[in-house]
C-alpha cells in the first residue's frame, strides 16, 4: 500500500514539474475550470425553491470575475476583493451557497494564503467570512436551513483554502530553507577544500624548504671542509667526501618522498615512499653535522616518552632546521641540543655559543627558516621562540604538546 502511494505521489510530482514550465497554460486551464464550477453552482437550488431570475447578467459577471484570477501573482489582494464582491452579490440575489459557487473565491483565498503575510491573510479571511455569513443568513436561497447550518457551511468551506494555502506556504518556506542550507553547505565545502589545499601546499613547502635547506647547507659545509683538508689531511678529506655522497643521496630520497605526495596515481597510499622522519633518526642527523665539522652535544632531562607521528616529525624538523642555521650562520662550530620531557609537553632547545651580536638562525631578517619552524610548532598546538642569548650566541626554544601515555625508559635521542 505504501509503495503504491509513493509511486502515485512521484508520478503526480513528475507531471506537476512538467506542466510547471507552462504557467500561462495552467492559469488558463484553472480559470476555465472555475468558470465551469461557478456556472454549475448557479444551477443548484433546493427542491421547491425557484432560482433567482437575474437575466443571466450576474452569471456572466461571475464567469468574468474568474478571469481576474489570472493576475493572482501580482495583484493578489485585488483579485480577492473582486471575486469576493461578485460572489457575495450572487448569494445576496438568492443563489444557493455551495462549494461550486464558491470555487472562484476559494481559489482566490488559497493564493492569498500562499503569497501574502499572515496578518493580511487573517484580515481578509475575517472580512470575507463575516460578509458571507451576513449575506447568507438573509439570503432567500438558505431560508429552509437552520441558522446553525447556514453558519457552519461558509466557515467550513472558507477554512479549507486557508489551511491548504498555509500548508503550501510552509512547505515552500521549508524547501527554500533546505535549498539555502544546501547552498551554504556547498559553499562551506568549497571553502574547506580551498583551505585544505592551501594548508597542504604550505605543509609541502615547509617540507621542501627543510629538506633542501638542510642538505644543501650540509653538503656545502662538507665540501668546504674537504677542500680545506685536501692537502693537510687527505684521508680525512676523502672520508668527508664519502659522507658528502651519503648526504646527496639522502637529499634525493627525501625529495622523492616529499614530491611523491603531489603525485596522482593509483598506487596505494605511501607505496614506494619512505616513512616520515622522527627523533629516532636524530643520531643519523647529528653524525651528518659532525662530519661537516659541527660539534653537536645532545642532553636529555626527564623520562623519554613516545610521541605521536605529528609531534615526532615536527620535533625532528625543528632540530634539523635549527642545526642547519647554526652550520650556516654561527661563527662557533658548536651547538647544544636539549630535550626536556615534562608531564604535558616536550621542551626542545637548540643553542650555539658566540658573540652576543651573532645571529645563528635565518629568518629574523625575512627568511623562511624561523617562520617555518614557528608554523610547524603552531600547527600541532605548540609554541616557538627564538632570539640572541644574553651570554652570546642564539637559542631556539620549542614547547610541543604530549598526549598522555605510559612513560618509557630510553636513551638520549
Amino acid at each position: 500500500m505504501n509503495s503504491s502511494l509513493e509511486r502515485y505521489t512521484e508520478r503526480v510530482e513528475q507531471y506537476a514539474s512538467r506542466f510547471s514550465r507552462f504557467p500561462l497554460f495552467l492559469d488558463v486551464t484553472m480559470v476555465l475550470a472555475l468558470i465551469g464550477c461557478a456556472f454549475f453552482g448557479t444551477q443548484l437550488s433546493f427542491p421547491g425553491v425557484v432560482r433567482p431570475d437575474t437575466g443571466k447578467s450576474l452569471e456572466v459577471l461571475l464567469g468574468l470575475s474568474c478571469f481576474v484570477l489570472l493576475k493572482y501573482r501580482t495583484h493578489t489582494r485585488t483579485v480577492v476583493v473582486v471575486v469576493a464582491g461578485v460572489t457575495i452579490a450572487a448569494i445576496a440575489r438568492g443563489y444557493l451557497l455551495t462549494p461550486m459557487l464558491l470555487a472562484p473565491l476559494l481559489a482566490a483565498m488559497y493564493w492569498l494564503a500562499v503569497l501574502c503575510d499572515r496578518r493580511t491573510v487573517r484580515l481578509y479571511a475575517l472580512v470575507v467570512t463575516v460578509a458571507l455569513l451576513t449575506v447568507n443568513l438573509f439570503s432567500d436561497g438558505m431560508r429552509d436551513l437552520s441558522p446553525v447550518l447556514t453558519v457552519i457551511g461558509p466557515v467550513f468551506w472558507m477554512a479549507l483554502p486557508l489551511v491548504g494555502g498555509s500548508l503550501a506556504r510552509l512547505r515552500g518556506d521549508y524547501l527554500e530553507a533546505v535549498k539555502a542550507r544546501a547552498e551554504h553547505a556547498e559553499r562551506t565545502r568549497e571553502e574547506e577544500a580551498r583551505l585544505r589545499v592551501t594548508e597542504e601546499r604550505m605543509r609541502i613547502a615547509r617540507e621542501l624548504h627543510d629538506v633542501v635547506a638542510h642538505h644543501l647547507a650540509l653538503a656545502n659545509a662538507q665540501a668546504g671542509t674537504a677542500a680545506h683538508l685536501s692537502r693537510s689531511n687527505p684521508e680525512q678529506s676523502r672520508k668527508i667526501l664519502d659522507d658528502l655522497t651519503g648526504t646527496t643521496s639522502a637529499a634525493l630520497r627525501e625529495l622523492k618522498a616529499t614530491l611523491g605526495l603531489l603525485r596522482q596515481d593509483d598506487r596505494p597510499k605511501g607505496e614506494g615512499l619512505e616513512p616520515a622522519p622522527g627523533l629516532a633518526r636524530l643520531p643519523e642527523l647529528i653524525d651528518s653535522y659532525r662530519s661537516a665539522g659541527l660539534e653537536v652535544v645532545v642532553h636529555q632531562e626527564g623520562v623519554r616518552r613516545p610521541l605521536t607521528p605529528g609531534v615526532d616529525l615536527t620535533a625532528y624538523r625543528i632540530v634539523q632546521e635549527a642545526l642547519t642555521n647554526v652550520a650556516k650562520h654561527a661563527p662557533e662550530r658548536a651547538a647544544h641540543v636539549g630535550f626536556t620531557y615534562a608531564d604535558s609537553r616536550l621542551l626542545i632547545t637548540v643553542s650555539n655559543d658566540g658573540p652576543a651580536t651573532a645571529t645563528a638562525v635565518a629568518g629574523t631578517s625575512g627568511g623562511f627558516g624561523l617562520r617555518g619552524m614557528r608554523e610547524r610548532a603552531q600547527s600541532i598546538g605548540g609554541d616557538l621562540c627564538a632570539g640572541p642569548r644574553p651570554e652570546g650566541g642564539f637559542e631556539v626554544t620549542t614547547a610541543l604538546p604530549l598526549q598522555p601515555s605510559a612513560a618509557v625508559e630510553g636513551e638520549t635521542p
